[in-house]
């Protein structure tokens, strides 16, 4: 297995940006592509690209700020899937948001780095304005 992190800094708080990736269900509120987000109990469904992926919660750590989740069942092309996304502060009232994933086949990981990297910068542009 291989892991891959997607990274960007962000010119708003670590509170207020946890605020947003931390609401496991609220990911059609800041992640481009994404149709709908709807949660039932600790799995979440996700619409986006023509394609109905379920996630499971994890793990959720507010202190830590740390969220992971992994893909359950049908809807994505992978065997196994974990992703932790977290927040940091960074100096002068910024933030720094990473998001790793661990993929297996090991070869799709790239392709789930790209989009989060772009869904991080789309994060960052909702946040900035």
């Amino acid at each position: 297995m291989s892991t891959e992190t997607a990274r960007i800094e962000i010119a708003a708080p670590a509170d207020e940006v946890w605020g947003l990736v931390g609401e496991f269900g609220g990911l059609d509120t800041w992640m481009a592509g994404v149709d709908s987000c709807e949660v039932d109990g600790d799995v979440r469904t996700v619409v986006t690209m023509g394609m109905k992926v379920q996630e499971q919660l994890v793990a959720r750590d507010p202190e830590a700020r740390t969220l992971t989740y992994s893909i359950v069942g049908e809807g994505a092309p992978v065997d196994e899937h974990r992703a932790t996304i977290s927040v940091a502060e960074a100096e002068e009232g910024a933030s720094v948001v990473t998001w790793a994933v661990t993929v297996v086949p090991v070869d799709a990981t790239g392709m789930f780095k790209d989009i989060y990297q772009g869904a991080l910068g789309h994060l960052k542009t909702h946040l900035e304005g």
